[in-house]
């Protein structure tokens, strides 16, 4: 199947002009790269109803040589994203994207990629010693970072060695000069795989780095998708269309064809460098610099006018994070649902937590035991059981998102002694900021859960809560607009 560039799905530019519409986007003048375009994107992400940033005329670059952040960080840009439509509310999202993954990923064997000649990508091409990473405005996000960094909110393209596998995974790359990148992949990542195998085989391992590109991308190459299927055909089964990918000039690897900016070369054996350090998605650097597989980079391809997307890590909220809270919070309570557990109204993977250690269920309680049945399950499925630190449950008049709601539900509804369960030797991270502190050599984590419902053997006397009714309160916003 062949399609054109024009109305290709996965164009930035048209996504934003969506974004624009839903007066989701803000443009910033005049930023510094080095530091203070990073501490903008991190005080934005903590207002209410963060926009994402355009920022242009970066200092020391000409204008027209973008960097885009923030561009997950709301209910409204992150429902256009995944295609789900508008949606303003945190909980109507997860409602929206529940059922959606095991959806897509039964749908995506049917959504091939769609090879296609021609593509804005191809605006301008840097190669034969012409190969210049300096020309883009990588930032340096983060005062303590090893360097700075192409690839935050990118798609790393490789291909497995000894057979078809085309993968797509969100990796971390630092710019080392101006010809070369460092590659962290996680060992066990789909990516890090494919890597080890060719340079088992001694041979150089290709690679095809996308910088900037439609959100979507980044967000699907970022989580996990089956070992052997191609990311490409996740984002076609979202799309409802295949994904119109060019090849790359050097390596033949596949990348979108309305591509910002995409670089490509190999990683040859034997040439690693030190990369790092730079933070991770709870907000510490659990590491120090390592080394990791260095690209030499042998062509530059850009549209005119090139966007980057930038969404490095950080302490809660960060960028990214508010999109990992919602997909997590879907997937939660599918798992919940698919354990058994009745009567499940809200789900939250609280950002605090990388949207994995600190997330909180709301139930109506039905029998006795059905607090606590819900708290390990929400602790234990194969969704939570990894740095799943701390589970809450509370009853259906607390929103699980409202983290004020949650701790007053602690403060007054738990006795320590009997609302307090610990798992010992429950599954941690030696990404774990506490790994330092962990008694055992394997990454084994303690996990609490708290029951922070009404006892249930005391419902029909526990205290009334002193507040107007939610029929009440909403009753009154919808006539003082203009207080609230």
């Amino acid at each position: 199947m062949r399609r054109s560039e024009k109305g290709n799905p996965l164009d930035l530019r048209a996504w934003l002009e969506e974004a624009r519409k839903l007066g989701e986007v803000q443009d910033v003048r005049g930023a510094d790269w080095n530091l203070e375009l990073g501490a903008i994107s991190e005080l934005n992400v903590k207002k209410e109803s963060p926009p994402a940033l355009l920022f242009d005329e970066i200092k020391g670059y000409p204008r027209g040589f973008r960097v885009l952040t923030c561009s997950t960080s709301s209910p409204g840009k992150l429902s256009s994203i995944l295609r789900l439509g508008a949606e303003k509310s945190h909980h109507g999202l997860v409602q929206k994207l529940r059922g959606k993954p095991k959806e897509w990923q039964a749908d995506a064997p049917n959504h091939d990629p769609a090879p296609v000649e021609k593509g804005p990508v191809f605006e301008n091409i840097k190669g034969d010693g012409k190969v210049d990473l300096d020309i883009f405005p990588s930032p340096f996000w983060h005062e303590k970072d090893g360097g700075r960094y192409i690839g935050t909110g990118c798609c790393v393209v490789t291909k497995d060695f000894d057979s078809d596998w085309v993968n797509v995974g969100t990796y971390r790359v630092q710019v080392h000069d101006r010809k070369t990148v460092g590659l962290d992949m996680v060992p066990g990542k789909h990516g890090a795989i494919q890597y080890d195998k060719t340079m088992k085989a001694g041979k150089p391992f290709p690679v095809a780095i996308v910088c900037g590109a439609d959100p979507l991308g980044y967000l699907i190459s970022g989580i996990e998708v089956p070992f052997g299927m191609c990311e490409y055909n996740y984002i076609g089964a979202i799309l409802k269309e295949p994904v119109a990918v060019v090849k790359g000039q050097v390596t033949g690897l596949p990348f979108p064809a309305a591509s910002e900016i995409v670089l490509e070369g190999w990683a040859h054996p034997g040439d690693v460098r030190t990369e790092g350090p730079f933070g991770e998605f709870h907000g510490y650097y659990p590491g120090k610099a390592s080394k990791a597989p260095a690209v030499t980079i042998e062509r530059i391809y850009y549209r005119n006018d090139p966007i980057m997307v930038g969404s490095p890590p950080a302490k809660p909220p960060n960028d990214y994070s508010y999109s990992k809270a919602v997909m997590r919070s879907a997937l939660l309570f599918d798992a919940l649902e698919a354990a058994g557990v009745p009567d499940v109204h809200a789900v939250w993977a609280h950002e605090i937590g990388g949207a994995r250690m600190f997330n909180v269920v709301a139930i109506k309680q039905r029998y006795a035991g059905h607090a606590k049945q819900a708290g390990h399950i929400l602790n234990q499925c194969g969704v939570a059981a990894y740095m799943s630190r701390y589970s809450v449950v509370v009853d259906e008049d607390i929103d699980p998102s409202n983290l004020q709601e949650v701790m007053w539900a602690v403060a007054t509804r738990t006795d320590p002694v009997t609302d307090i369960d610990i798992i010992q030797r429950g599954m941690g991270s030696k990404n774990d900021p506490m790994f330092v502190a962990y008694p055992y050599k394997a990454p084994f984590s303690s996990k609490a859960i708290i029951d922070a419902c009404r006892p249930f053997d005391h419902l029909h006397e526990f205290p009334e809560v002193a507040e107007a009714s939610k029929e009440l309160q909403e009753k009154v916003r919808k006539k003082w607009t203009d207080l609230f």
